[in-house]
């Protein structure tokens, strides 16, 4: 092992998971130590279990390691969740017992209170909630989690206005790209020529996860923002990219400049810049009138970037706009993996083989 941190790939032998195994391969903090899968992929190479299906080849180094069982992902002191939120459900909050740090893109654990549901550039205050969560459960680790992917791209012009005008009500319409449905996922005779409005339980993770995201941590909990969100989920023949057709009522009524203005100002906490996987730019306003698009601005910054144009005021509420995120890096792995560093930052991985940009007090 090098000085950098051991961590396991929890459900690596699929998209996320894959994802995870792809990105850590060279990352400066983490070195994958470990991959776990189903019943059927465990005691394999993991070359040998896992179709691989994202861009590039598998690291040489994790395509002999051989897939362990998720309650036993060996000797790390943080593990990735990719995991089925039925198994995350029930293993993740074994390993936080066990004492590991446990960054999820599951959504079983999401909406508990005092579990973070965590965009470092947005609410990193709310890991003020982990000690009540230890105390609660009893763990000598913690379990943190990201959110929705389409919520990912919708989040980010949210938060900005919330905090600068505050927010009443927000309709969204998602077009969501099919590898967000994990792999083999939809049927190619259902997509192809089509459009499908309707993703199983994704118009309920809309409409709420933006309340807890942009909440106030009270008594050891997250207490969601009060504006309400209708949603519609479509699946679109797109490759990867969520699109978000976003309408929007401000508390503090504003004019459109002021509203674009706050928009490009974004800006995260200065304790976020500085992270490996942190983009210069998280939100990116674009004036083209055709902007932005899945393919043209997915990969802005690595795929961290979130991308918001069409800005218009609109007739029913006060304005409209829409965003965009690669579902798979920021809306996945990659806004895991910037959760990871962020706990790392604030100390929560003490002597677990800590990076020297560590020790130099990164985000102090």
């Amino acid at each position: 092992m090098s000085d950098r941190i051991p961590v396991a790939v929890l459900g690596a032998t699929g998209a996320v998971g894959q994802r995870f195994v792809s990105l850590l391969e060279n990352h400066t903090w983490f070195e994958v130590a470990s991959v776990t899968g189903s019943d059927r992929t465990q005691g394999s190479r993991y070359v040998e279990a896992v179709r691989w299906v994202v861009p590039g080849d598998i690291p040489a180094k994790v395509a002999g390691m051989t897939v362990r069982s998720s309650d036993d992902p060996g000797d790390v002191a943080l593990v990735f969740s990719a995991l089925p939120s039925s198994v995350a459900k029930e293993i993740e909050p074994i390993l936080a017992g066990r004492g590991y740090v446990v960054c999820s893109n599951a959504s079983a654990l999401r909406m508990q209170p005092d579990v973070p549901l965590l965009i470092p550039e947005i609410n990193p205050d709310h890991l003020a909630v982990i000690e009540a969560q230890r105390r609660r459960a009893g763990y000598e680790g913690l379990i943190v989690t990201s959110p929705n992917c389409a919520v990912s791209a919708i989040i980010f012009p949210l938060a900005a206005l919330h905090a600068a005008f505050g927010l009443s009500r927000v309709h969204a319409v998602t077009m969501q790209a099919i590898s967000g449905a994990g792999y083999p996922g939809v049927p190619a005779s259902d997509i192809q020529d089509n459009v499908i409005p309707f993703i199983d339980g994704e118009e309920d993770k809309i409409e709420n996860e933006p309340r807890k995201l942009l909440g106030a941590v009270g008594d050891g909990e997250i207490v969601p923002a009060s504006f309400v969100v209708s949603a519609q989920a479509h699946r679109v023949p797109v490759s990867d990219g969520h699109l978000a057709a976003l309408s929007v009522e401000l508390r503090r009524k504003a004019t459109i400049d002021e509203v674009r203005e706050a928009l490009e100002s974004f800006s995260p906490p200065p304790e976020v810049r500085d992270l490996p996987s942190a983009p210069a730019r998280p939100l990116v306003f674009h004036d083209e009138v055709d902007r932005p698009q899945p393919r043209r601005d997915r990969d802005d910054q690595d795929g961290m970037a979130v991308s918001v144009g069409r800005l218009n005021p609109c007739p029913v509420l006060d304005y409209k706009m829409v965003a965009l995120v690669h579902n798979m890096l920021r809306g996945a792995a990659s806004g895991a993996i910037l959760n990871a560093e962020l706990l790392v930052s604030r100390g929560y991985l003490v002597g677990a083989g800590q990076p020297a940009a560590v020790e130099a007090g990164v985000g102090d």
